[in-house]
């Protein structure tokens, strides 16, 4: 362990493997035997990322040959490394040079109490429930001329998985944008008008803080599963609707173990009773769950990939227009459709449950940029990038979803 006791990565690589029409069974089971990390698991006609230790880099190889595969990290300890350290943020000061470094959880918490504080009339800062662990899950209320709570809501959630660090910088900056231009620009100043906006950037507070101070490839929440020495629980695949099928596991020690039981996470438990009282005082326009990576823009439903939503013609309209506005601001392309033949199939994600359950009016989940060169591990320069599209994006939604 080097100092810290953080985990190391050093010597760790990245693959990035084809997976032709009968790969599938193969690589599950050579990522099973090998008690391999993926970054995106195996489907047929995609690619499958697959992180591999040094220790078994020589059997990933030999079970490899005659394959194909690509190099994504060649030292992903290195590529840690050059995500920066984090610059020390100076609490009032909440201004774009924010945006310039990753940020500890701390900061992320004074950054939006700071503008709470600034933009007081348009701004509070509220919360979501409890962890596992105690953490408040701590979002902003952002509202215009309603003087908060009277308008329908939109709902952000982010950093369910806690290494996807430039989803929470992402949120921020979308944050940021309806906050500060709200008195001079006339399109922000009319959404914001028009919603209430609930944005929680990390509600998978253990999660995020063990990614920075132990291990930055941490996944799953911090909760302990009786009977197993692993811990955590994928809270994406334990919300309380078609829970436990294919596209979540049994297992504890599974990056998407689906939990005991479902919908019994603290976070998750969380996430149910603040957005059902949302949706009972005024309404849910709109609920989107971020995460990274791939540049995917996606619909209900991840349990089916046979099944859509009775409003699947209205959402692809809206993904479809979201995602070339969002290419219009950088030329990151970003694939639409329904999660299960989109990215792979999800079995108690919050998607389903928001759309199903809560029954808001627009359900989406969105993977940023990129689409593999950095993965998890994007360097401080994707932040702005990432939160300009994203923001083109989210206001496509703002102008256009009925």
């Amino acid at each position: 362990m080097p100092a810290e006791g953080k985990v190391s990565y050093d010597g760790y690589k990245v693959f990035r493997v084809p997976v032709m029409e009968n790969d599938v069974p193969y690589l599950q089971s050579l990522i099973q035997r090998l008690n391999l990390s993926t970054w995106k698991a195996p489907k047929r006609g995609a690619f499958s990322d697959i992180q591999v230790a040094p220790s078994q880099l020589g059997a990933f190889e030999r079970a490899m040959r005659g394959r194909s595969f690509e190099v994504m990290h060649e030292d992903l300890g290195a590529s840690i490394a050059d995500e920066g350290n984090f610059q020390a943020y100076a609490a009032g000061s909440a201004n774009d040079t924010y945006f310039q470094s990753f940020h500890s959880y701390n900061d992320h918490l004074q950054w939006m109490r700071d503008m709470a504080a600034q933009y007081s009339s348009n701004v509070k800062v509220v919360t979501s429930g409890t962890t596992g662990e105690g953490n408040t899950i701590t979002g902003l209320h952002i509202f215009g001329s309603s003087g908060g709570g009277a308008k329908p809501a939109v709902v952000f959630h982010g950093t369910v998985h806690a290494r996807e660090w430039i989803v929470a910088m992402t949120l921020e900056y979308i944050s940021k944008e309806l906050i500060t231009k709200y008195p001079t620009d006339s399109a922000i100043k009319a959404v914001v008008d028009k919603y209430d906006f609930y944005i929680f950037p990390i509600v998978n507070v253990d999660g995020f803080k063990y990614s920075q101070t132990t291990d930055r490839m941490w996944r799953k929440n911090r909760g302990r599963n009786q009977g197993s020495t692993c811990v955590g629980t994928d809270n994406n695949r334990n919300w309380p609707h078609k829970w436990d099928g294919p596209g979540s596991s049994t297992s504890p020690c599974s990056e998407t173990y689906r939990g005991a039981s479902a919908g019994n996470t603290p976070e998750v438990k969380s996430y149910v009773s603040s957005l059902q009282k949302i949706k009972q005082s005024q309404g849910i326009k709109l609920y989107i769950d971020w995460h990274s990576f791939g540049q995917y823009f996606m619909t209900p439903y991840g349990y089916s990939c046979s099944l859509v939503p009775p409003n699947n013609n209205d959402l692809q309209s809206l993904a479809k227009g979201a995602s070339a506005a969002i290419q219009r601001i950088h030329g990151k392309a970003f694939r639409f459709g329904p999660v299960c033949n989109t990215i792979y199939q999800v079995a108690g994600g919050s998607v389903d449950w928001a759309q199903d359950v809560l029954k808001a009016d627009n359900v989406f989940t969105i993977e940023l940029r990129d689409t593999g060169r950095y993965g998890f591990i994007a360097p401080p320069a994707e932040i702005v990038p990432s939160g300009q599209e994203s923001f083109a994006g989210a206001m496509y939604l703002f102008q256009n979803m009925k």
